[in-house]
C-alpha cells in the first residue's frame, strides 16, 4: 500500500515538473485528507517550552546576555547591527509579562524559550508534511514528526541558547521555522486562488526578520528554488512583483527605530546611529548602508567590526569545517566528556545522528522532489554555506599549533549554527523514522510498528546526556560578578572594564536592577570609537549624573557630593582628532599628588590617550579603578601604583614605598607583592560579595569565561597571603585558603567539567 501511495505520488511529482504553470492547475493538495496537525505541532512546541523553561536562567548569563536584555528593558541599542525587531520584541513581551512579577532578566529569557519552542513547532509540521509524502499514515507521521522536533529541540547549541537570551538568534529561528512552513504550505496550495499571499508572507518575515538579524534570511535561496521548481511564472508577475516591493519596503522600515531612538540618546547607544534627516536615513536603510545617513549605515553594515571579504580568508577552510564539526559533536551527547575537542566517546552518536540526517534528506527526496529541492539547499546553507559565509578564524580550543591568540576566535562559535543544528535534527528525526518504517516493514505483521518502536529512543540520547551541560537552571554567576564588582568601588568611581564579561553584566546591574547607577564604567575596547566619548561626556555631566545610594549596602560607603563637571574636558573636535601616536620625547602628565612620566619612543594609541585624559580630568573628583591589574592598568604603566580593593584595583597616585602609612597592606613577594586595602577589602568578602554558582559548581560549561571564577581564585588566595602578613584572624585566613581551593576547581571547569586548554579528557 505504501509503495503504491509513494508511487502515485512520484507520478504528480513528474507532472508538476513537466507541466509549468499548467502543472500549477492540477498539483496535488497536503498529502492525507485530514490536513495538517495544527495541535500536535502546538503539543511539540509545548513540551519544547516546559523543558526551557524547567532549565531556564533565573537571571543574565556572560557575553551578550546583559547587553541584550538591558538594551530591551531600556529601548536601547545593542551593538552593530543594532537589532531594533529584538528591542521592540523583547520590551513588548517583557511588558506583557511584567505583571507576573517574574524579574526582567527572567522574562526575556522566556522570549528565547518561547521563540525557539513556537520554531520547534513549525519544523514539527515541515517534517509531518514530508513524512506523510513518504508514508501517507497519519499516525506514522505524527509519531516521526514528534521525533524530529525533539531531536531538534535537544540538539545542545539550542538548548543551552534558548534558557537564557545570550543571543538574537532564536527570534531568526522562529522566522526560519515560519518561513519553511509558509513555503511548504504555498508548495501544497499553490494551485488555490490567493496561495500566492502564502510565498509573500513567507518573504515578509524574511525580510523583516533581517531587521532582527540577517541569520534570518537564510530561507532565502531555498525558497526561491522552490518557486522556480513549483510556480517560475509568479516571478514576472507584475501584481505579486508589485505586492512583494511593497512588503519589502515595510518589513525594512523597521529599521527606522535606529535613528529615532538613537536621537533620544539613551544610556546604552551603541554605534549612535543619529541621522539628520528621514531621507538620509531612508537611503541608508533601503541601500543597506551604501548611501545616506553614515552613521546609520555603518551600524547596519558593521563597518566597525572591520570584517573582510568571504574571498579573504581568516583561516583556511579545513580549519573552518573543523570548527564546524567539533560544534556538531557536541549537539547529541556533550555531556559523554567533558572535553571541548572532537571526542571518541561522542563519537558513536556524532556518527549516528549524522547518518539519520542524511536519511532524513533521503525521506525527503522519496517523498517529493521538488519539495526536496527546499529541504536539501535550507540544509547546505546551514551548514556548508555559513561555513564559508561566517569566515572564522581558528577555533578557539582547536588548531593549538597556532600560538598566537589573535588568529583564534576569542570563545566558541557554536551559536552561530543554532538554526542548522535545530534543522539538522529534525532531519535526524525524519531518518529516525525511516529506520523505523524499515525495520517494521522487514517485520510484517498488524503491529509492527508497535514492535519496532523502541529503536525511536534513540531520540532520547541528546536530551539525557546533553541535560547538564545545557541546563542553565541556578546559574546567579553573572549577576553575582557584576554585584561584587561594582560594590568594590567607591561612589562616583570611574571602572574601565576590559571587555564583554566584565562590562554588560555592569550595564544589566546598572539600568535593569538599578544598582551603583553612579558609577561610570568605562569599556576601554570602545574609546577607539568615534561616539563613545561624546556619550560618556553628556552622562556625566551635572544634572546627568546619576546619585549614589547610600542605603544599598548601609555602612560599606558613606555618602558624598556628587562630581561638579564631567569626566571628559575634551571638545569634540579635540576627541575626534586624538589618533595613534609615538611620543617623539618624554611625555610628563600632572596629577594632584604626582606626575607620571611616559617615555620618548613609546606608542600610545586613541584608547590610551583618552583615558589618561579621563583620569586627568578626573583623579581629584572621582576614583580611579580598573577591573583587572591587566588590561588598561597595565598597558598605561599605572600597575604600580594599583591599590587592590577585593576584586576591582584602584589607582592610588601615591609616592611609592610609602604605602603603609596610607594604611595599605602588602602580600608576600611569592604571591606578587599585591598593596590590599586589605580591612576594606576583607569586609567586601565576608559581608558583601556574592558567590551563588561560582563557589562549588559542579561545571562550568563555557571555557572562555572560566577566567572569572580563577579571578575568585586569585583573589581569595592573594588575600589570604596578605592577611596572613598583616596577623589577620587565622580562622579569617583558613577560610579564604578553602575557598580559594573551591574556587580553583571551578575555574577549571569544576569536579565534572571542562579540562583547561591542553588537558585530556580521564
Amino acid at each position: 500500500m505504501a509503495d503504491t501511495v509513494r508511487e502515485k505520488r512520484r507520478a504528480r511529482s513528474r507532472a508538476t515538473r513537466r507541466g509549468g504553470e499548467g502543472a500549477d492547475v492540477t498539483a496535488p493538495s497536503t498529502p492525507g485528507a485530514d490536513g495538517p496537525p495544527y495541535f500536535g505541532a502546538a503539543l511539540a512546541a509545548l513540551g519544547a517550552f516546559a523543558l526551557y523553561a524547567l532549565t531556564l536562567a533565573p537571571t543574565i548569563a556572560f557575553w551578550d546576555t546583559s547587553e541584550y536584555i538591558a538594551t530591551a528593558h531600556i529601548m536601547g541599542i545593542p551593538h552593530p547591527p543594532g537589532n531594533p525587531l529584538f528591542v521592540a520584541l523583547a520590551k513588548a513581551w517583557s511588558t506583557i509579562l511584567a505583571p507576573t512579577g517574574l524579574s526582567v532578566a527572567v522574562r526575556i529569557n522566556l522570549l528565547a524559550a518561547i521563540t525557539s519552542a513556537c520554531a520547534t513547532g513549525f519544523l514539527f509540521l515541515v517534517a509531518h508534511r514530508v513524512l506523510r509524502g513518504f508514508v501517507d499514515d497519519r499516525r506514522f507521521a505524527l509519531v516521526g514528526a514528534s521525533v524530529s522536533a525533539l531531536l531538534g529541540a535537544t540538539a545542545f547549541t539550542v538548548w543551552n541558547q534558548s534558557n537564557v537570551n545570550e543571543k538574537v538568534y532564536t527570534v531568526s529561528m522562529l522566522v526560519i521555522g515560519a518561513v519553511s512552513w509558509l513555503a511548504v504550505r504555498w508548495y501544497d496550495r499553490r494551485a488555490e486562488p490567493g496561495s500566492e499571499r502564502l510565498l509573500l508572507w513567507a518573504g515578509f518575515l524574511l525580510i523583516l526578520g533581517s531587521t532582527n538579524h540577517t541569520m534570518s534570511v537564510l530561507p532565502g535561496p531555498a525558497l526561491l528554488l522552490l518557486v522556480l521548481l513549483a510556480a517560475p511564472s509568479l516571478l514576472i508577475r507584475p501584481a505579486f512583483l508589485g505586492r512583494a516591493a511593497l512588503l519589502v519596503v515595510v518589513g525594512l522600515s523597521f529599521n527606522f527605530i535606529l535613528p529615532i531612538r538613537a536621537s533620544l540618546d539613551p544610556r546604552i547607544n551603541e554605534a549612535e546611529p543619529v541621522c539628520t534627516s528621514l531621507t538620509g536615513a531612508a537611503a541608508a536603510i533601503y541601500t543597506n548602508g551604501r548611501s545616506g545617513c553614515e552613521d546609520l549605515g555603518a551600524t547596519l553594515t558593521r563597518e566597525q567590526y572591520q570584517t573582510p571579504p568571504v574571498t579573504q580568508r581568516k583561516s583556511p577552510f579545513r580549519a573552518q569545517m573543523a570548527m564546524y564539526l567539533q560544534y556538531f559533536d557536541w549537539q547529541w551527547s556533550r555531556g559523554l566528556d567533558r572535553s571541548a575537542l572532537p571526542s571518541p566517546l561522542r563519537l558513536p552518536f556524532t556518527v549516528l545522528f549524522f547518518t539519520l540526517g542524511v536519511a532524513g534528506l533521503y525521506v525527503a527526496w522519496r517523498s517529493d522532489r521538488v519539495l526536496f529541492s527546499y529541504v536539501g539547499v535550507l540544509a547546505a546553507t546551514l551548514t556548508v554555506g555559513l561555513v564559508v559565509y561566517l569566515n572564522f578564524e581558528y577555533g578557539y580550543s582547536l588548531s593549538p599549533e597556532i600560538t598566537d591568540p589573535d588568529l583564534h576566535e576569542v570563545r566558541e562559535r557554536d551559536y552561530f549554527f543554532i538554526a542548522g543544528f535545530m534543522f539538522w535534527g529534525c532531519l535526524a528525526g525524519m531518518g529516525l523514522s525511516w529506520m523505523w518504517h524499515t525495520f517494521a516493514t522487514a517485520l510484517g505483521g498488524a503491529r509492527r510498528y508497535a514492535v519496532t518502536a523502541p529503536v525511536l529512543l534513540l531520540a532520547a540520547v541528546p536530551l539525557v546526556f546533553n541535560w547538564p551541560w545545557a541546563s542553565r537552571a541556578g546559574d546567579y554567576a553573572a549577576y553575582d560578578w557584576a554585584y561584587d564588582l561594582l560594590m568594590s568601588v567607591e561612589p562616583y568611581a570611574i571602572l574601565f572594564t576590559n571587555g564583554d564579561n566584565d562590562t554588560f553584566p555592569l550595564w544589566y546591574m546598572q539600568e535593569v536592577e538599578n544598582v551603583r547607577s553612579d558609577v561610570t564604567v568605562i569599556v576601554g575596547q570602545y574609546l577607539y570609537t568615534t561616539w563613545y566619548v561624546g556619550q560618556l561626556k553628556r552622562h556625566t555631566a551635572p544634572g546627568a549624573q546619576r546619585a549614589f545610594d547610600p542605603d544599598l549596602v548601609p555602612g560599606l560607603y558613606e555618602d558624598r557630593p556628587a562630581p561638579t563637571r564631567s569626566i571628559v574636558g575634551l571638545g569634540e573636535e579635540e576627541m575626534n582628532q586624538v589618533g595613534a601616536a609615538r611620543l617623539q620625547q618624554d611625555l610628563t602628565i600632572p596629577f594632584p599628588t604626582l606626575a607620571v612620566t611616559y617615555p620618548e619612543g613609546m606608542v600610545l594609541d586613541r584608547s590610551h590617550q583618552l583615558a589618561l585624559s579621563i583620569i586627568h580630568d578626573s583623579i581629584d573628583e572621582r576614583p580611579i579603578y580598573f577591573s583587572a591589574t591587566g588590561g588598561m592598568l597595565n598597558e598605561l604603566g599605572l600597575r604600580q601604583w594599583g591599590v587592590r580593593h577585593g576584586l576591582a584595583t584602584k589607582l592610588e597616585l601615591r609616592s611609592l614605598g610609602d604605602e603603609s602609612s596610607a594604611g595599605f597592606s602588602q602580600g608576600s613577594a611569592d604571591l606578587g607583592g599585591d598593596w590590599f586595602a586589605l580591612e576594606h577589602s576583607l569586609k567586601l568578602y565576608q559581608d558583601v560579595y556574592r558567590y551563588r554558582s561560582i563557589l562549588g559548581r559542579p561545571i562550568w560549561q563555557d571555557r572562555a569565561t572560566l577566567n572569572i571564577p580563577l579571578q575568585y581564585y586569585a583573589m581569595s588566595l592573594i588575600l589570604a597571603d596578605a592577611a596572613q602578613e598583616n596577623g589577620v584572624a587565622p580562622d579569617v585566613i583558613d577560610r579564604l585558603r578553602r575557598d580559594a581551593v573551591d574556587f580553583q576547581v571551578v575555574g577549571r571547569g569544576g569536579e565534572r567539567g571542562a579540562p583547561l586548554q591542553g588537558q585530556s579528557s580521564p
